[in-house]
């Protein structure tokens, strides 16, 4: 009697990538399996891999959302192929990343900062990096996070409170109860917010939530349950994860909130580079003109610096007055109180 070879499944990060490339909760992917959400995301994570029937039906749910999508490894970005034109160009596959990127991450960010337009610049100023080192960012193994962490770094800068355009809030969600979540968010430290929209929000793990927060995993779990705690406090409703992140997606979709287009983030980011680098040439240029200049009005020969003063032999040397000591005050004082009789005057005799 054969046994039946188990079902080929992809790495733990593509099972991840695939259900977000085909628009997937981990909710909707753990009632189509038959599974819990916590199940799925320790296959997304590696912890744990599906066996029996339950495999069979998660490969085939991740084979036809490949079917749909078409997607490659993240770290394959840079060499994506396609049927009729060969070869991507790597504006082709930057706008590919962003397009497969850069709405969902507006809307993550937009819970980080509370302001729209903020969450936009973010977002543009992350891809805009990412077109500069693109060569780099093509060869992670996790472009997507890469953009992220740089968009999330840029959004909870504090200079932007320095911003004029930003000194004023933003008006806020329409509905009450949005905004009352919004505020909670808005009240919790950035770190733990930041650790609550990746791990309740996005849905990674927490050994990821950690290393994308530079933190150990205690910290970020710590993190976590501080924050869950303050947003329970206020909603007693959310305590529950699954509640939870159904609220955050709910809270990120009300807000009508559109990504730039990919040729603007590009042409944004090269205009960008090329000021910076007349900026830096302009200024090498100056540095060069201010060396010439002290270079050709300095002198050309030594001269020597001035002698101190030598003390002439016979001539006391020239001393300031100073402040006089007790005992000479004492004595000044007897001198006023007292007169003095001078000498007899001599007068001169006749004969």
């Amino acid at each position: 009697m054969t046994q039946t070879p188990a079902a080929p499944l992809p790495p733990p990060k593509e099972r991840r990538r695939l259900r977000e490339a085909g628009s997937l909760t981990q909710d909707q992917v753990a009632e189509r399996v038959g599974v819990s959400r916590e199940t799925v995301r320790a296959w997304e994570s590696g912890r744990t891999e599906p066996w029996g029937r339950r495999r069979e039906a998660y490969a085939q749910l991740l084979r036809s959302i490949a079917d749909k999508t078409e997607v490659q490894e993240p770290e394959e970005v840079h060499e994506m192929t396609a049927p009729s034109k060969g070869r991507l160009t790597p504006a082709q596959a930057f706008d590919a990343l962003y397009a497969f990127c850069a709405p969902a991450l507006v809307r993550q960010t937009y819970l980080l900062t509370g302001r729209r337009e903020l969450a936009r610049e973010s977002v543009e100023r992350a891809f805009q990096h990412a077109w500069q080192r693109w060569p780099e960012v093509a060869r992670d193994r996790d472009p997507a996070g890469w953009v992220r962490a740089t968009a999330y770094d840029f959004a909870l800068s504090p200079w932007h409170r320095l911003r004029p355009r930003y000194r004023h809030p933003e008006p806020p969600p329409s509905d009450v109860s949005d905004r009352a979540l919004l505020n909670v968010l808005l009240q919790l430290p950035p770190a733990q917010r930041r650790t609550l929209v990746l791990y309740d929000g996005v849905g990674l793990d927490l050994p990821e939530t950690a290393a994308e927060t530079e933190a150990s995993t205690p910290a970020a779990a710590t993190r976590l349950l501080h924050a869950r705690t303050a947003v329970a406090a206020r909603f007693p409703g959310l305590s529950d994860p699954v509640e939870l992140h159904h609220r955050l997606a709910e809270l990120a979709a009300t807000e009508r909130l559109r990504a730039a287009r990919p040729t603007t983030v590009r042409d944004g980011s090269e205009r960008r580079a090329r000021f910076w680098t007349r900026a830096a040439i302009a200024f090498t240029v100056t540095l060069i003109g201010t060396t010439a200049l002290t270079l050709r009005t300095a002198p050309t020969q030594y001269e020597p610096p001035v002698p101190p003063g030598a003390t002439v032999r016979g001539v006391p040397p020239r001393m300031a007055p100073g402040p006089l000591s007790q005992k000479e005050l004492e004595l000044r004082d007897k001198l006023r109180s007292q007169l003095q009789a001078g000498p007899v005057r001599l007068l001169p005799l006749t004969t």
